[in-house]
């Protein structure tokens, strides 16, 4: 049995454009004498949907676009593609499924067992638990059909196991020739490598080929590698699709139950050498360019400082949506030295990106005088205080919406996870924009990333000044960022401990950090809730980011003690 794996971005919601990638790759592969079509998990309305599942049209739609597709199948072929089915019985309104579909007419449905709800998944919000657990005969095949969730239990997991059923061991129980994973499963870093191991020992233990097929492309702040593979029944990866990029490949699965590889496929799709930071560069360049595009946007704007971070963003940018896409704005103020001016025209002339400058000084003194009778009775000395700080950022946020107004493109915020986790940003200031791209990458990575892309290109396309200098703000005299933060190392260290491993206080201090400082930066994160429930929308690059998956309340007095 010829089988393609298909690989697509689709979008969600639009099932027209959904149905016609499906529809290319099947015809694809059909010249390819494929038998069978794998798509993967939702492919049909785009994952995730949200609560567009609840709309009674989006559910009408999906019926119609899978009899449209049935209709357009050729004999011959048959096709397994992922869509929200609706349940006739007792319980939630949707099931999440796979629809075996032949020429005509789908043959049958088999629906999700395991339902996330944890980090960005709330899939029990929609979905029924599916209950059947039996496999489907194709091809003189015993065929186990398992979508993403099902396929990550017990011991091979990455965390002690949520669920009481495991779907593969049921199945391997019935004397199956193949597993199949549909899946939508999003990126982090580490997630390829952490998702193949679980792959590679579920078919090890269940001594069966596993093929996986995953979506692939940016959703909102979620992004999917893709990385579909193929598992042989000794757990060795025979094939591997395209990282964050569609793709369609053919395997054979002989009488004996042997992979057979399709000998025209390219060696680069066997192996991959595993890269993170350039994994990493792929995933927010991915994540970027379908979000502008998804939104229908064609430019966008960066606001630059001579810092890291809006250095990184443009640098981004110009790999993601071209360098004639990319419009750069220097604001500088009384307090920007000649060294950022100078850092921001080199950057925008290494990266051949246009580069308007508007000075705030003129408004900056208009709004110092208005507040200077404004708060002529207040206790507290504004002048030197945060709050004459704050105007400068929120001057440049004005200044970068009006031009998204103007030119009709998004504003990439640029402030990193450090700052974002700790609060240290303004408010309608430096976080004002349509998406942050850098939102979920702790300061160190920042750094790493810049430098790496300067390797990659092999000169220093971000200005190596750029990298060294101490980061600053630039809202008052002689500023530095550890005039109010831990040094960065010590910092990113705190956050990941305290967001992404769900550390108490106690066991962080056990690794060397002072009480105090541990104190200092997770009150700081605790306390800046209410800022980041009003920021953009960031892309999801760490196993824990502060977005769709983050719910914390922000009127709460909750105190750890140590």
């Amino acid at each position: 049995m010829k089988i393609a794996l298909a690989q697509i971005n689709p979008t969600v919601g639009d099932f027209e454009n959904n149905l016609n990638k499906i529809l290319e790759a099947i015809d694809h592969a059909g010249k390819k004498n494929a038998e069978l079509v794998i798509f993967s998990e939702l492919a049909l309305c785009g994952y995730p949907p949200k609560d567009l599942l609840l709309k009674n049209q989006f559910i009408e739609d999906s019926k119609k676009y899978l009899n449209k597709l049935a209709d357009s199948i050729k004999a011959g072929i048959t096709v397994i593609v992922g869509f929200p089915e609706e349940n006739k019985g007792s319980g939630k309104p949707l099931f999440d499924s796979l629809a075996v579909v032949q020429t005509g007419k789908v043959l049958c449905t088999r629906q999700k067992i395991l339902l996330p709800t944890y980090d960005v998944f709330d899939e029990d919000r929609y979905f029924e638990h599916g209950e059947i657990i039996s496999p489907i005969e194709l091809f003189n095949q015993k065929i186990g059909l398992t979508i993403c969730e099902d396929i990550w239990h017990d011991d091979l997991s990455w965390t002690k196991p949520r669920y009481h059923l495991d779907p593969v061991a049921e199945l391997s129980k019935q004397n199956i020739n193949l597993i199949i994973n549909s899946s939508a499963s999003p990126y982090f870093m580490g997630k390829p490598t952490l998702r193949e191991d679980i792959l590679r020992n579920c078919a090890k233990k269940y001594k069966l080929p596993i093929i996986y097929v995953n979506q692939v492309g940016g959703n909102d702040e979620l992004i999917f590698d893709g990385n579909s593979c193929v598992i042989d029944g000794a757990g060795n990866v025979c094939m591997k699709l395209k990282s964050f990029e569609e793709d369609l490949q053919i395997v054979e699965l002989n009488d004996n139950n042997q992979i057979i590889v399709n000998r025209d496929t390219p060696p680069a799709h066997l192996y991959h050498d595993n890269n993170d930071i350039e994994e990493l560069l792929q995933a927010i360049t991915c994540g970027l360019r379908d979000y502008v595009k998804k939104c229908d946007f064609k430019k966008v704007i960066v606001g630059l400082s001579g810092g890291i971070d809006s250095a990184l963003v443009a640098a981004i940018a110009a790999y993601a949506i071209g360098k004639e896409n990319v419009l750069c704005v220097f604001m500088p103020s009384r307090y920007t030295s000649e060294a950022s001016s100078s850092d921001a025209q080199n950057l925008a002339s290494n990266l051949g990106i246009e580069l308007n400058t508007i000075s705030i000084e003129e408004p900056f003194k208009v709004f110092l005088q208005l507040f200077e009778s404004a708060f002529t009775n207040s206790s507290t000395p504004w002048y030197a205080s945060t709050t004459k700080e704050n105007i400068q950022p929120r001057i440049r946020g004005l200044i970068l919406m009006a031009l998204s107004n103007q030119n009709k493109a998004l504003v990439l915020s640029t402030g990193n996870k450090s700052e974002i986790g700790t609060g240290y940003c303004t408010l309608y200031g430096d976080m004002c924009g349509g998406l942050a791209i850098i939102s979920d990458l702790p300061k160190t990575l920042v750094y790493k990333l810049a430098e790496y892309i300067n390797k990659k290109e092999g000169k220093e396309l971000i200005p190596k000044n750029i990298l060294t200098k101490a980061p600053t703000a630039e809202l008052k005299l002689n500023q530095t960022d550890q005039d109010v933060l831990p040094s960065y190392d010590v910092l990113d260290k705190v956050l990941n401990f305290y967001v992404e491993q769900h550390a108490p206080l106690k066991e962080i201090i056990k690794n060397g950090i002072p009480k105090d400082t541990v104190e200092k930066i997770c009150n700081m994160i605790n306390l800046s809730e209410y800022k980041r429930y009003q920021s953009a929308p960031g892309l999801k690059l760490t196993s824990r980011s502060f977005g769709y998956g983050w719910r914390m309340p922000i009127a709460q007095r909750y105190k750890e003690t140590i």
